[in-house]
């Protein structure tokens, strides 16, 4: 290899990085890192999730776009009208840490940071006192904040957590699911939690 080509080649790797930062003060895009299946593995029923997501029937009332949550059943539920919705699979709260009720997605976010609440902090000592967003983030690729309060769906790094009661009151999904499930849904979307 001639010497302007190794030349050439290194500045190419310096600008792509440059060109890949993050501009000061904003997060970096990770989703390269999330895992999604190719099309033919999608041909053969494959999932990046234990629980695929599928288009299900869903009778009912509600409005299109409407998310309802049935902790017990452990899936999401996007209303798509005409007598259907996409079904996701998710991670739910442990026992004692369920709720119900009715809000609206108030944010939405992209690769987000995490501030463990101190009470979480309490119940496991090992926790951050903060976690910029990233690939390692337990919150995942998306998060949508519900109402006011401390909940969120938000995407997940143990995609074999999806199915499982394991968090803190949150809604998880694979990062694939959070991410297709994050540009469907708008910021006030009726989200509705059964248990």
């Amino acid at each position: 290899m001639s010497l302007s080509f190794l030349a050439c080649l290194a500045a190419a790797c310096v600008m792509t990085s440059a060109a890949s930062a993050a501009p000061a003060g904003k997060s970096r895009n990770f989703d390269h890192t999330v895992q999604t299946v190719d099309p033919v593995g999608r041909l053969f029923g494959f999932s990046s999730s234990p629980v695929g997501r599928s288009t299900v029937s869903f009778p009912g009332n509600h409005r299109p776009g409407t998310i309802v949550i049935n902790t017990r059943e452990r899936r999401l539920y996007l209303v798509v009208g005409n007598g259907q919705a996409i079904r996701y699979g998710i991670g739910v709260g442990r026992d004692g840490m369920t709720w119900a009720g009715t809000t609206r997605v108030s944010a939405k976010r992209e690769w987000p940071d995490w501030t463990p609440p101190e009470q979480m902090r309490r119940r496991q000592p090992g926790l951050p006192r903060h976690m910029p967003g990233g690939p390692d983030n337990p919150l995942g690729a998306r998060a949508l904040y519900l109402g006011s309060s401390l909940y969120r769906i938000h995407g997940s790094n143990e995609p074999e957590t999806i199915g499982q009661a394991v968090s803190s009151g949150c809604f998880r999904l694979t990062n694939d699911d959070v991410i297709d499930l994050y540009n469907r849904v708008p910021v006030g979307a009726t989200v509705i939690v059964t248990r």
